[in-house]
């Protein structure tokens, strides 16, 4: 039997404890603040990025570094172990091609080596909850081929919903087109965005806060199901008191059991801002 350890970059939102948790490798996306460098999930929380995004400051990111790659591949290739790599969206950042070329200068020095990489598609707990299931896999011993299959199908099926308070940020990043931009600040107006093949999508436009959450969860009706028997992800950038409100609703109207609440994590809350609230489940299609 093989043991296989799971990888994943931090743009998966997870804490520190999942990683130790169940044994995973990770790597982190570097946050420019004020001209110095920090890596995500490591030496900056996220709370930092959104009290100075709140101060007018504009963070930016940068993938993870090939070196970064190259010394954890090669540790994997000498010693023989199996590593599966699950990356963050190749659409929001180049850290999946980065791992691709350097899985293959690792595999021309050791042509055996077990590493393989899968691109998720996905972000922030969405990424995150394909991760978990992954790593509970591997602990149970189950074998690469299973564990692989199991993450690409919920990669696939894995839906993102999310809100953001102001669209300005995504604009500023280039993580959504300048026309889907539009101005709401002035009326009020949230957006509810989602992922598609990986890209962020607005859906629609929505009057006041109040009725947004509902319209999260009637999105969620629309677009999901067995909702018992999974988990559930939201993220936030720092207004917990929003994203427990979320999931009380969700508890309440699908009798969901269990729901992963976490912050958008530092990588993601540069581009994204304070006040973002995702949804994250796996839809109808998902057998």
């Amino acid at each position: 039997m093989t043991n296989v350890t799971i990888m994943a970059d931090s743009a998966s939102d997870l804490t520190k404890d999942y990683f130790t948790e169940y044994g995973m490798e990770m790597v982190s996306l570097t946050v420019h603040l004020e001209d110095k460098d920090y890596k995500d999930g490591i030496d900056i929380t996220p709370k930092n990025v959104f009290d100075a995004m709140r101060e007018g400051k504009s963070p930016k990111t940068s993938q993870v570094s090939p070196q970064t790659f190259k010394s954890i591949f090669t540790e994997y290739a000498k010693s023989n172990q199996t590593l599966i790599y699950l990356a963050f969206s190749s659409e929001l950042s180049g850290t999946y091609q980065t791992a691709k070329m350097m899985e293959q200068e690792v595999k021309e020095d050791y042509p055996d080596a077990d590493i393989s990489i899968i691109d998720t598609k996905c972000a922030s707990i969405g990424y995150g909850l394909v991760v978990l299931n992954a790593a509970r896999l591997a602990k149970e011993g189950k074998s690469k081929e299973e564990i692989m299959d199991d993450a690409k199908k919920r990669a696939l099926h894995m839906e993102h919903i999310f809100t953001v308070d102001d669209l300005e940020y995504l604009k500023r990043g280039g993580r959504v087109s300048k026309t889907a931009a539009f101005v709401g600040t002035l009326l009020n107006i949230k957006p509810i965005l989602h992922v598609e093949d990986g890209k962020l999508i607005p859906l629609e436009k929505m009057r006041g806060t109040k009725k947004l959450l509902g319209r999260m969860v009637e999105l969620m009706e629309e677009r999901g199901g067995n909702f018992e028997n999974q988990v559930i992800g939201i993220s936030h950038g720092d207004d917990l008191e929003r994203a427990e409100a979320l999931a009380k609703m969700i508890k309440d109207k699908f009798g969901v059991k269990e729901v992963v609440i976490e912050f958008v994590g530092s990588a993601i809350g540069a581009h994204s801002g304070p006040g973002t609230l995702a949804l994250f489940f796996l839809n109808k299609s998902f057998q």
